[in-house]
């Protein structure tokens, strides 16, 4: 096989596929039936054709039939008044126009023989385009029914992918969540160890720095006591008011 015939197969082949893709069988037996129609109508006009030509000759026939009726009662005339010669012309004549009436009685018979082929071939073919209509209606319901079935078909197919698509998204958010809250649970346990601080102080916080900021706590308060029982006297235990939950054992160490 050549190249360029190659080419041409290559080239055939697509092209039939692209017709394939934009042919419609039922545009398609739509202009079949019209053509059928058109012919059937040609075939109608053919035989309205033979039967003006038939019925054209019949009358040229009975014309010459009344030209020879004519032509006798002249040459029975013509024999009445002893006129012999002038009734042998019109039986000549008469002899003529008889061959004349044969000749069209035969082509009548043929036009009737083929008017009557046309018509039989006619009622054949309305017979065929009649039949052609109804599978051709049978056809198209049947194409409609599987195009729509196709398409509703499709429609489900598209369904599914996106069901299966929201699917995934379900899927994916779910790991999300559970990767987010495991985050969250790590964190609480570091801040929980004190492996990371809490910037909002808001948190647990450490008991040792606790234990050192109420002992400073303490010491700024004894000071504070030491600092107010010198300006009020030079430090008199008895004059100096108790107060109550504070130093209540050294009160009742001075009493003793």
């Amino acid at each position: 096989m050549s190249v360029f015939q190659r080419l041409s197969m290559i080239f055939k082949s697509k092209a039939n596929k692209a017709l394939d893709s934009v042919e419609d069988p039922r545009e398609t037996l739509d202009y079949s039936y019209q053509k059928q129609l058109e012919l059937l109508q040609k075939v109608r006009r053919g035989v309205a054709d033979v039967a003006t030509s038939r019925k054209r000759v019949e009358l040229q026939i009975q014309q010459l039939e009344q030209q020879s009726s004519k032509l006798e009662n002249q040459g029975r005339a013509a024999l009445t008044q002893g006129r012999e010669d002038l009734a042998r012309e019109a039986l000549t004549r008469r002899s003529g126009l008889a061959q004349q009436i044969d000749g069209l009685r035969e082509q009548h018979a043929n036009l009737q023989g083929e008017e009557q082929k046309l018509t039989l071939a006619a009622q054949r073919l309305q017979a065929k385009v009649d039949a052609f209509r109804t599978r051709k209606e049978t056809i198209k319901a049947t194409y409609t029914a599987a195009q729509a079935q196709t398409q509703i078909s499709e429609a489900f197919t598209g369904i599914s992918e996106e069901m299966g698509d929201v699917g995934l998204a379900i899927q994916r958010a779910e790991d999300k969540t559970a990767q987010m809250q495991a985050r969250a649970g790590a964190v609480d346990e570091l801040l929980a160890s004190g492996a990371l601080d809490d910037v909002t102080g808001s948190g647990p916080r450490d008991d040792i720095q606790a234990e050192l900021d109420r002992m400073a706590s303490s010491s700024g308060v004894e000071a504070e006591l030491e600092r107010m029982k010198l300006e009020l006297g030079g430090g008199g235990s008895s004059s100096t008011p108790q107060i109550e939950g504070g130093n209540s054992g050294s009160g009742r160490g001075e009493g003793a």
